[in-house]
């Protein structure tokens, strides 16, 4: 069998979890093809900018997403294809880093607070 690299991204509140192996670029989501679980083409883009810069139009990539939306899984999907090449060959962690792959976003959605609509959303002020 030929040799399997694993990785986990995250973004917001989704998990990605990405194995590749040596094989054509074929990329499949959840059993899906990647344009058939994203449709929008900006998340497929974001999805395959980690093979971009690199190499990896010879990876298979098969990887199971859960939690948040769309772009966040998309998000998650770019993070975890990332480093998952870092680990078949490190030198391209640099390259990576450049396009900022490696980094786990760290923005999520804000708490409520009490007395407020949303985080900060106040309700509305009434004079009369």
């Amino acid at each position: 069998m030929a040799e399997t690299f694993y990785a986990t991204g995250k973004r917001k509140n989704a998990i990605a979890r990405v194995w590749i192996t040596p094989g054509s670029g074929n990329i499949v989501v959840n059993d899906k093809s990647l344009e058939e679980y994203f449709g929008r083409i900006t998340l497929q883009q974001l999805a395959r900018e980690p093979f971009a810069t690199s190499a990896g139009k010879n990876f298979d990539v098969k990887a199971t997403t859960s939690g948040g939306g769309s772009s966040g899984q998309a998000g998650a999907l770019r993070h975890g294809i990332a480093k998952a090449l870092v680990a078949s060959n490190e030198e391209l962690r640099p390259v990576m880093r450049e396009i900022d792959a490696m980094t786990r976003d760290p923005r999520v959605k804000e708490r409520k607070k009490y007395g407020r609509k949303r985080a900060r959303r106040g309700f509305q002020f009434s004079k009369r």
